[in-house]
């Protein structure tokens, strides 16, 4: 029981899993990424697998687990702010991106297309109470 591995968390993209083992391992607890490679040679496949899942020690699961909600996960300004809702004035804001002009549209679609990574995007924050999406602008 001691030396199998346990999920404990799924990551869309291998960096933010790499933190999450940082932060683990320098709790000492030991830590496995599975599918990080494949994710990093295709990113395009990630929601297809399951993304990277980050294992650990079956006995160290609780521990890494109560580290993990530790994180906060919601987004910070440049300063080290929380960011705050301008509508409700809610802490749980996400950063995510979207394609809604045309530049946005077109390099989706030329990334699309040739199997490239898309070289712009928009980045806008949404709201996770409210769900009311803004710029900090």
């Amino acid at each position: 029981m001691s030396d199998t591995f346990k999920t404990i968390a799924r990551y869309q993209y291998s960096t933010e899993a790499q933190i999450v083992k940082g932060r683990l391992e320098a709790e000492g607890i030991q830590v496995f990424l599975s599918d990080n490679l494949t994710i990093d040679t295709d990113p395009l496949v990630s929601n297809a697998i399951g993304g990277v899942k980050l294992k650990v020690l079956s006995r160290q699961a609780l521990e890494a687990q109560h580290i993990l909600n530790s994180i906060n996960k919601y987004s910070i300004d440049d300063d080290g702010q929380i960011i705050n809702c301008p509508n409700c004035n809610s802490e749980k804001v996400e950063l995510f991106s979207t394609i809604k002009d045309l530049k946005s549209f077109l390099a989706f679609c030329f990334g699309f297309l040739f199997g490239s990574l898309p070289f712009r995007t928009r980045y806008k924050y949404k709201c996770e109470n409210c769900k009311t999406e803004f710029d900090l602008k």
